[in-house]
């Protein structure tokens, strides 16, 4: 018998990646990114790095307890959080500092 809070829970405690688009507005990402942009090739090295990580991650997840933010989510977002704080060099240079 499974535990009530497993039920339905793909990854147990890392929770499933799904995207919650019925529930909030959602905006296609890969539509709005185009083809060539660095982020595409970005994406490619995190998700290959995350999933040699894979291991770990589950050796980390327990049967108990309600579902969290995957890690491998976290990592991606951090990453973003800071490509996208970093100022251009073109922008800088304007400022004055």
């Amino acid at each position: 018998m499974s535990h009530p809070l497993q039920a339905g829970c793909q990854g147990m405690i890392r929770g499933a990646d799904e995207t919650s688009g019925s529930l909030f507005g959602y905006v296609d990402l890969e539509a709005r990114i185009p083809p060539r942009h660095p982020l595409r090739k970005i994406r490619q090295l995190v998700d290959d790095a995350r999933a040699s990580l894979d291991a770990e991650f589950e050796a980390l997840d327990t049967d108990f307890g309600r579902p969290s933010i995957p890690p491998d989510r976290l990592i991606r977002a951090g990453l973003l959080q800071n490509l996208f704080s970093v100022r251009s060099a073109s922008l800088s240079g304007r400022s004055g500092r």
